[in-house]
């Protein structure tokens, strides 16, 4: 195998409204701030809400990855970029996408010299965890890290991942995430301005900022350790 280059970090869940895009926020910030070269891939072709958070500040490319050729399009893109670090935002629909086409992406990482790492964003229902299991299906060598999103409730209110036989199986390679719970205002306004966190924090009002910054400081400890594992 040839040597492993930059990862793929891919932010995943398969469905809406558990958190991908701000999880996908946070991580290029985390990146940014560590002096990473650093590309975006959006996938949420109909709402691409991070890629125009971010495009000011990155390079990004959007692909549809319900398609073969969105799958193509991503593996000559990550080829291309090699000396870039590459974050995959994937939309809550790219689940049959993945089944039927994700192969070309898995059979291609040691040619890529990638590894793929996912952070996968759940809320407290049992389907979370059930498109995970597809999804790990596709991606048996992944290193994934499950995310339990604060917005939800803290950690010992997910039980039914808590358990799981999933859990289990993920920390017994990784471990779990908690990310952080921001301020329903404070998020209001990176969705409707469309705002990076670095953005953020250099225009919104002084107590948006501290609440951002107080934010930004728990998901950079979240990332770190398993940022400089990857």
């Amino acid at each position: 195998m040839a040597t492993t280059l930059n990862p793929i970090y891919l932010v995943g869940g398969s469905k809406g409204g558990v958190g991908k895009s701000i999880v996908a926020l946070a991580l290029a910030d985390h990146l940014q701030r560590r002096n990473a070269n650093l590309v975006l891939v959006e996938t949420d072709t109909s709402n691409p809400d991070v890629m125009k958070a971010i495009h000011h500040e990155i390079e990004c490319a959007a692909f549809d990855l319900d398609e073969a050729d969105g799958w193509i399009g991503l593996v000559n893109y990550c080829d291309a970029k090699r000396d870039a670090v590459v974050i995959v935002n994937t939309a809550a629909r790219n689940q049959a996408g993945v089944a039927r086409y994700g192969a070309t992406l898995a059979s291609t990482l040691d040619e890529l010299a990638r590894r793929l790492v996912v952070f996968w964003v759940i809320n407290r229902q049992r389907d979370s965890l059930e498109l995970l299991r597809e999804f790990s299906a596709t991606f048996p060598e992944a290193m994934t890290y499950v995310v339990r999103n604060a917005y939800f409730g803290t950690a010992d209110k997910f039980t039914l991942y808590q358990d799981s036989n999933i859990r289990k199986g993920i920390e017994a390679k990784g471990t779990s995430l908690d990310f952080p719970d921001l301020a329903d205002r404070v998020a209001d306004d990176l969705r409707s301005q469309r705002l990076s966190v670095n953005r953020a924090a250099e225009t919104l009002p002084i107590g948006q900022r501290a609440e951002l910054l107080r934010w930004r400081a728990l998901y950079d400890a979240m990332f770190a350790g398993v940022i400089a594992d990857a």
